[in-house]
Parts: C-alpha cells; structure tokens; sequence
C-alpha cells in the first residue's frame, strides 16, 4: 500500500481547489499516497479555505485515511489512503461552500465503496464559483448515470451565500464498473425549461423578472420553440437566508442536456442576471457541443476510471477540463485525446472531441 507518495503541484493550470478534488479522489480510489503542494498558491487567500477542508475530512473519512496539513490556510497536505468504506458520511463546509464540490469528489469514491453510502452534505446549495444543486439534479445527474450507475438526491433546505446552511442528502450504491459513455451527437433543441428562484426577503416580482428576460432573450434565436421558465418563491422552512438565481436547460432530440444559469447579486438588476443565464445556454448551443461547458471537466474523472472508450463532444475546452485530464493522466494513467471535431457540420464552430481510454477500475468488494 505505501511507497512514495505522488507529488502533485497545486499551484498549476486551474490553480485552485479543483486540482485537491481530482488528487485525492484519484488517490483515494486507487491506493496512492498523495503530497499536494502549493496549494491555491495564486489565490488572493493561498491554502486551505473551509470549504476544500471539508471535502478533504470527507474523502479522509469515506476510507479511514491517513491526513497531514489540514487545516486552514495550509499550503501543504499529505494523504495516505485505506480502504473506501460505505455508510453514513458527513461533510459540512460551516460556510456557504458549495454541496455540489463536496459530491463532485466524495462521488466517484463511494461508487468502488463495499456497500450503500449516504452523503450528507451542508454548505451552500447555490453557491459562485461552483454548479448549483438544480444544475447538479437536473443535468449532471441524468447524464452521469450514463455510465451505469443511479444515486438520489434528496434537497432538504436550500442554502446561499454568506451563511451557507443549506443540506443535500445523496443516496447511492456501489457498482463492479463503469460502463463508458458516447455523447457525440448534440441532436437538435427539442425544449427549453428552468427555474427561476428567489428566497428569504427578496420579492417574487424579482422571479418573474428574471424568468421574463430570460424567454425574450431565447426567443430572438429560438421563436417557435417551446420555452418554459417558472418563476419560483422557495418556501421559507426549505431554505435559509436569502438569495435568488435561474438555470435554464436545453433538451435535444438525442437526449443532450445542456444549461446557462446566473445567480442574483446584490445590485445587480433582474433582468441582467436572466439574460446573463440565457446568452450562456445560447453559447454552449452554439457550439454544437452535446455536453456543456460545466458538465465537461465533472465527467473526466469519470471517463478515466470506465472500462472501453469514452467520447463527448463539446465547445471550447476549459482550464478546469485540461486541469483534470492532466491529473487523471498523471494518478490513473488514462489515457485522453482532444482534437477539434471533423465533422462538416461543425467546421466553423468550435467544437472539440475529447476521447478517454479508460483504465476500468473493478470494485474488489463486489
């Protein structure tokens, strides 16, 4: 079991707290000691913020794992693995850190895990900087189950930024394998749906408003398309503080799932954050990928552990999606190839194929 630890600089490429969560996922799933340096080293706060500890204290937690350098503002950490145990995991990030991180690296884990685990997670449900849980249920959920695998999401209240204290209770079984997936067809948009929130004090005229820019900037492309955006008043006993946000989703014909979402800031009017989330579901269409820019960079972890060849089609690729093919190559060994597509159709878009040789890790407790 033990060796050399890997040596993983966390001052490169995406710089921040995504490289810890792809590391020590990875670490904790395949058996290696990890030293992570340099951690958030550009940030304007360097290290350790309460968030990326609670996601560590978790993964330390999921396997009974060895850890050395946690705490806040540590540049520096040192995880040794065990083995991944299911069961009941807490994760609370006592800030408005997003729950949606916090499954994105206790997921892949708990899936090689011996029996049933439940997650529960607290922070923030509709955090910056981070998807929101609507975005995490309603596009990256049904998408990822792709590769053989269900798990439930159950939103018990609903948190938002600066207090946080929202909680998500994630459900969900372990599996042998992962079965690869083929997400290269974009199809065309078939409906577009969403939700627009406000909660706490703010006026539900705020929902509307939103919901309203929204549609008119989607019908200027889309004029006879089906759009529906429900403005929502989120009830006081399901969500705490105060904060407003939209997503809103493209379905295609081939069953692509594909979103823009904005949340509210302070000052900021109605109507800009909207449009904000529709010119951004307008762009990732655009592309033609049949995978958005957020989903990109969760489904490579994913990619990388599943048995076969996976490929999805996508617009330009982000630095949090080079950020962790560069880290499953280095930990896992896969083995991923990004070229523009060839297809005639997408000639003048920028549109990109990302291929993964997966290595098809086996769960050895099943």
């Amino acid at each position: 079991m033990a060796g050399q630890p890997v040596e993983v600089d966390g001052g490169i490429m995406e710089g921040g707290g995504q490289i810890l969560r792809v590391s020590t996922a990875l670490s904790c799933l395949l058996g290696l000691p990890l030293r992570v340096q340099n951690i958030r080293a550009g940030r304007s706060t360097p290290g350790l913020r309460p968030q990326h500890l609670s996601g560590l204290k978790m993964i330390q937690d999921l396997c009974d794992g060895q850890l050395e350098g946690a705490e806040i503002g540590s540049t520096e950490i040192m995880f040794t693995p065990e083995k991944i145990k299911g069961g009941i995991h807490t994760a609370d990030t006592k800030t408005a850190g997003s729950v949606c991180l916090l499954m994105q690296v206790s997921m892949p884990c708990v899936l090689f895990a011996a029996s049933p685990s439940e997650l529960r997670l607290k922070g923030g449900t509709n955090a910056e900087m981070a998807p929101q849980i609507d975005y995490t249920v309603m596009v990256f959920k049904p998408i990822v189950e792709k590769f053989g695998f269900k798990f439930n999401c159950d939103i018990k209240i609903r948190g938002y930024y600066p207090k946080g204290g929202g909680e998500v209770i994630v459900q969900i079984s372990p599996v042998k394998q992962l079965n690869p997936i083929n997400l290269t067809d974009c199809g065309s948009v078939t409906k577009i749906h969403g939700r627009a929130f406000v909660a706490g004090v703010l006026p539900f005229k705020v929902a509307k408003e939103m919901a309203a820019a929204a549609v008119r900037c989607i019908r200027k492309e889309y004029r006879d398309l089906y759009v529906n955006i429900q403005p929502v008043q989120e009830a006081k006993d399901q969500a705490f503080g105060n904060g407003s946000g939209i997503i809103i989703i493209a379905e295609t014909s081939t069953g692509c799932l594909l979103a823009g979402s904005s949340l509210g800031k302070r000052g900021v009017n109605a109507d800009k954050v909207g449009i904000e989330a529709a010119e951004m579901l307008l762009a990732n269409l655009r592309h033609g990928g049949a995978v958005d820019e957020y989903l990109q960079d969760q489904l490579i972890i994913f990619m990388a552990l599943a048995s076969g060849v996976s490929r999805i089609k996508t617009g330009p690729i982000t630095l949090h999606t080079q950020t962790a093919i560069h880290f499953a190559e280095q930990l896992a060994k896969a083995k991923f190839t990004v070229k523009k597509s060839e297809n005639e159709d997408d000639a003048s878009k920028d549109t990109y194929i990302i291929e993964c040789q997966g290595i098809g890790m086996t769960n050895p407790n099943l």
